[in-house]
């Protein structure tokens, strides 16, 4: 069944998320800062929203895609008088669903107004990087009611392949914070092994071909290989653009490191990988794809 969707946040995920959408019969009323973006979004047959409050208008469902808890907040609460949220402008009976990776504690404060105020809200955090996003093959992990996940299911399944209901609000991103903190160790030790093994005189190709059949073989290391010319798929192919960029991969791994000490929770690999991913935005790689942590590692320039 086709709805009407405002979809807030078009960057790199969001504009292949929407594609799908629209794929699948939805309309879509877009919103994000930038021009450039709502320029895209135009061309994928998306209308155009002057502000948040106006693609949450006349709706039968809210998607956010959001770099952090602050812009989540501000989104759904609004920012002061002549400036409303989403909660606001939304109709009553709409699905807001929050596709961002964020903060627990934002996702938490956000559903609990929602839940105040009568609104059906998931948090919705997505895995699977662009190419899943063009795919139309992302996981998602759903936080909220059985009966909001049931309700969210039916628009989440034309942007992806795996939709798992993790719990009450707030737990698709804990979910998402696990698993990020996981994916940031395996690119990294990846990494750190390819270098080493280079060093040591080993052709790049023939450390995949070996790994990636032994017991080292890794999701990482099959879509995300740091060395070009060996995984077609990789950033490492084009001067290591993003993809999924370094400063992303260093605020989720900082979220899993505030999450581990506010549950008292050891995570020392989860903490040595986030100091990395910090060292190489610090150095210049911020902006690059999260895979150039092999550069950090192997010593190389942070220039495209």
């Amino acid at each position: 069944m086709s709805s009407t969707i405002g979809f807030i946040g078009v960057g790199n995920m969001g504009l292949p998320m929407i594609r799908n959408l629209i794929k699948a019969g939805h309309g879509i009323k877009a919103f994000d800062i930038s021009a450039e973006a709502l320029e895209a979004a135009k061309e994928a047959g998306a209308t155009i929203a002057s502000a948040i409050a106006d693609a949450a208008t006349d709706t039968n469902a809210v998607i956010t895609m959001l770099p952090q808890g602050q812009h989540v907040r501000e989104a759904y609460l609004g920012t002061g008088e002549g400036n409303p949220g989403i909660l606001s402008a939304a109709s009553s009976t709409a699905i807001l669903i929050d596709c961002s990776t964020v903060d627990i504690e934002s996702a938490k404060a956000v559903a609990e107004r929602a839940e105040r105020e009568k609104r059906s809200m998931v948090d919705a955090p997505v895995s699977g990087g662009i190419s899943g996003a063009a795919a139309g093959t992302l996981t998602f992990m759903v936080g909220g009611t059985k009966e909001n996940f049931e309700r969210a299911r039916p628009i989440l399944e034309a942007m992806g392949r795996n939709i798992v209901h993790i719990g009450g609000s707030g737990l698709g991103q804990a979910m998402k914070i696990c698993n990020n903190m996981m994916a940031g160790i395996a690119l990294t030790g990846t990494a750190e092994a390819v270098s080493l093994g280079q060093a040591l005189g080993i052709d790049p190709k023939t450390l995949h071909q070996v790994m990636s059949t032994s017991s080292g073989q890794n999701w990482m290391m099959d879509t995300m290989y740091p060395v070009e010319g060996v995984v077609e798929s990789a950033a490492s192919n084009r001067g290591f653009a993003p993809g999924f960029r370094a400063s992303l991969m260093a605020k989720d791994l900082g979220l899993a490191q505030a999450a581990a000490q506010t549950t008292g929770t050891g995570t020392p690999l989860g903490a040595l990988t986030a100091s990395l991913y910090r060292t190489l935005c610090l150095q210049g790689g911020g902006e690059l794809d999260c895979s150039a942590i092999y550069r950090l590692l192997h010593g190389d320039s942070m220039k495209p």
